[in-house]
Formats: C-alpha cells, structure tokens, sequence
C-alpha cells in the first residue's frame, strides 16, 4: 500500500482520500447545510483530482428536484431536512455522477429557522455505492455558532463517511 501522505498523524479526511486512492475510487458530494464545507475539506487534500468526480451545493428545493431528482411528492410530505429527502439526494447523485461513491447532507445549520420537530442542529448524511445506501441522522447543539454547526456536521459526515468506506474496502 502507497501512502500519499507520510507519517503524521492522519486526519478523517486523510484516511478516506488513502481508501479512495488505494481502491480506485472515486467520490462525488451534494451538499445542502454545510455549503460546500465537506467538498472543501475532502479536496484539501494534496491529490484530490484523482479521487473527486462532481461536487454541488444544492441549497434550494428546485436544484435539488432539477440536478438530483428530489421528488415535489418527498419535499412536501417529508420536507428538504428529512431521511427521504437525503435518501433522494444521494440516489439522483449517484444516477448523475456514476461516482463509486456519493455523498450528500441535509440539515439546518441555524442560528435561525428550526422548529420543534426539525431543530438547528439537525443534519441527515445520506451515502450511497452500487450496492449500499445509508442514511444517518444527527443533532448537535442547537447553540453553536453557524460556522462551527457546518463543520461539526462535516466531520459527522466524514466519520460516517470512513466507516462507510472502511466496510466496503475491507
């Protein structure tokens, strides 16, 4: 195995660029609630190109109906901030991109907006490969800061996106 990144200590971001180099694996992201942030530290990473296919940032119901193929039926019933709507996302992503693997998050990064069902902190991770779809939710405090709400929920994403990874190049 040809590490690409020497001896420190490795980040979360780190490991899954070896995994997806070390399998010739590509990667692709539909972001919502964390604006890019997650395509942004994914690609931080020196040699990222060999590994990122497409990254979007979907913000609004229309892209995400438009580039992924989020149902009007889904964000009616479920919402944008829902497990079926993350679900959609990643599927639609998968469809577009042929990606080996996709990853896309749903969520309300606050400080506003909320509600008691669907509070500021609430984030859906969806990812999904040829043969396996997950969708995780979580809630972090409602209290932090914006930007430390984005990347909290990013590294959330990648944690969950390393295990993900792990499983299936194992």
């Amino acid at each position: 195995m040809f590490n690409i990144f020497g001896k420190k200590k490795e980040k979360v971001e780190q490991k899954i660029a070896q995994i997806l180099f070390d399998n010739s694996m590509v990667i692709s992201t539909a972001e919502s609630c964390t604006g890019g942030l997650l395509s942004s530290r994914l690609t931080d990473v020196p040699g990222s190109s060999l590994y990122t296919k497409l990254n979007f940032v979907t913000y609004s119901n229309a892209v995400k109906q438009s580039l992924l193929g989020v149902s009007q039926d889904t964000l009616e019933q479920y919402g944008a901030v829902s497990k079926e709507c993350a679900a959609e996302m990643a599927l639609g992503l998968h469809e577009k991109t042929n990606a080996d693997v996709v990853i896309c998050t749903t969520g309300i990064a606050g400080p506003t907006g909320g509600s008691p069902n669907k509070p500021v902190g609430l984030m859906y991770v969806a990812i999904k490969s040829k043969y396996k779809a997950v969708v995780q939710e979580f809630r972090l405090n409602p209290k932090l800061k914006r930007t430390k709400m984005k990347y909290k929920f990013t590294q959330c994403a990648l944690e969950m996106l390393l295990d993900f990874l792990s499983d299936i190049s194992a």
